[in-house]
């Protein structure tokens, strides 16, 4: 009875894994800075990448959102977008530099016990220009771009 069990609880985690789903996808589409650009370049594997003819645009959008516990509406807008400006920041180092991951699962008696992932970035961000503000209802969002050029990267 036992071993049924947990032979069936196996094959329901399994089947959660293995499942192709892909719920993320929105997110994705919403959060994922897009490349730009200047001159067309030619279409090979590696089609970001960035030659001495061709500038490269990096548009993100930062989100912030105010405390709940600010004094003045002004605090929750200076606060909100100062998250945003570091969360547009953080994006364009992640799109520029890329993202150092970790994980670490521990399993005990065939179980997942603890899982964690942890993301971190090394990068110096310069001439990030904010192209546009918005707040509404405690959000604050930041569009931010960055003009990379050969001579910069090298």
């Amino acid at each position: 009875m036992k071993f049924s069990l947990l032979l069936a609880t196996l094959l329901s985690i399994s089947l959660l894994f293995a499942a192709d789903v892909d719920t993320t996808e929105d997110y994705q589409a919403y959060t994922t800075p897009q490349l730009d650009f200047d001159e067309e370049m030619p279409s090979s594997d590696n089609e970001n990448q960035l030659s001495q003819n061709t500038t490269l645009h990096v548009s993100v959008i930062g989100q912030g959102v105010s405390p709940m516990n600010t004094v003045s509406p002004a605090q929750a807008y200076a606060l909100a977008k100062r998250a945003a400006i570091a969360d547009g920041y953080r994006m364009i180092a992640e799109k520029v530099k890329g993202v150092y991951v970790e994980g670490q699962d521990t399993i005990k008696n065939m179980m997942v016990k603890r899982s964690t992932v942890r993301t971190y970035i090394n990068a110096t961000v310069r001439n990030a220009n904010i192209v546009e503000t918005s707040f509404k209802d405690g959000l604050c969002e930041v569009e931010m771009e960055i003009v990379l050029s050969y001579a910069q990267l090298r």
